[in-house]
């Protein structure tokens, strides 16, 4: 029996269901970075910032609640919902798409997208981010796994399922350059800092935000910069490392289109395949030597345009907000 083919309506929804549920799991973990150093005392008031930095949203956030600071970049990245990248809102668009698409999806995968959006309507009110912030970000971490896994396990695994794996893998890969951003901007706000007891902590912080920490001593053993960017942004197999989430995107795009790996008949397999070549060939001494910031601030920009490319070649309509 024929396939029928995926309505475009369907193939966006299910990519941008994806893609939110990721963001919000990765607001959620550079929350709890920043909560962690703090809490281990390697932290400043000043290390706020950056995290609206980072997230595209400095001036928004600027105009609407001026000098940053804890509590107010927590609501701004949590429950704001104005902010569009807020937990918030990420948890609603992703459980609005899911709906559309009910017929598509398991129902498994569509009560755990309501079961998140409610868990974080239910912190307008309890204000865990105060009084609990540690066990609402790990519970928020934890019910976006639980997403994913229930994805891999419930869902066929068709054409449906390979654009809500090419949104995750796009989605995990931009938000890995800017939890490793967060550390460039101010993490490390003075020279005397680098090599120090204070400087480790910092590291090890950035790694443990991306679940790393355990893999990279089991590869790397000793905390040292250059070798964490590496693991970050090189590493073949850990799965949240940029080169990781390029390669399995780019799997997932030509299972989709049909077409054998390594070819390029439409702009989004070309523009993905360069951005993958350009990391198999990259060396982490190269980046450095060029600049850590600029390179993951390019990195950024190609992954925007490779989802552009995404929506030109196979989208009809943009995400339900």
């Amino acid at each position: 029996m024929t396939p029928v083919p995926l309505l475009s309506r369907v193939a966006n929804s299910v990519y941008w269901a994806s893609r939110y549920i990721e963001r919000a799991e990765n607001v959620a973990r550079y929350i709890d970075v920043n909560l962690q150093l703090m809490l281990d005392g390697a932290g400043t008031d000043e290390q706020w910032k950056p995290l609206v930095d980072t997230s595209g949203d400095a001036a928004a956030f600027r105009d609407r609640y001026g000098k940053a600071s804890r509590e107010k970049v927590i609501r701004f990245l949590t429950v704001d919902p104005e902010n569009p990248n807020s937990i918030l809102s990420c948890l609603r668009a992703a459980r609005e798409n899911s709906r559309t698409v009910r017929d598509t999806i398991s129902s498994e995968m569509w009560e755990q997208a309501n079961k998140l959006h409610l868990m974080i309507q239910e912190e307008l009110t309890r204000n865990r981010a105060e009084t609990a912030p540690f066990e609402l970000f790990y519970d928020l971490r934890m019910g976006c796994h639980l997403f994913e896994g229930i994805t891999d396990g419930t869902m066929s695994h068709n054409e449906a399922y390979r654009f809500a794996r090419l949104g995750r893998l796009i989605e995990r890969a931009d938000k890995t350059t800017r939890i490793l951003d967060v550390k460039y901007f101010l993490l490390l706000p003075r020279l005397e800092d680098v090599g120090s007891s204070k400087d480790d902590v910092q590291w090890a912080a950035v790694l443990k935000s991306v679940s790393g920490f355990e893999m990279y001593r089991k590869r790397f053993g000793r905390i040292k910069p250059s070798r964490i960017a590496e693991f970050l942004l090189l590493d073949r197999d850990f799965p949240r490392s940029v080169r990781f989430c390029l390669s399995r995107a780019d799997r997932a795009l030509h299972a989709i289109t049909g077409s054998p790996e390594g070819s390029g008949n439409t702009p989004a397999e070309r523009r993905l395949g360069q951005l993958r070549a350009e990391f198999d060939y990259a060396s982490v001494d190269e980046i450095i030597a060029n600049g850590l910031h600029e390179f993951l601030d390019s990195i950024q920009s190609k992954l925007n345009d490779i989802d552009d490319a995404v929506f030109d070649t196979f989208f009809a309509s943009r995400p339900l907000d």
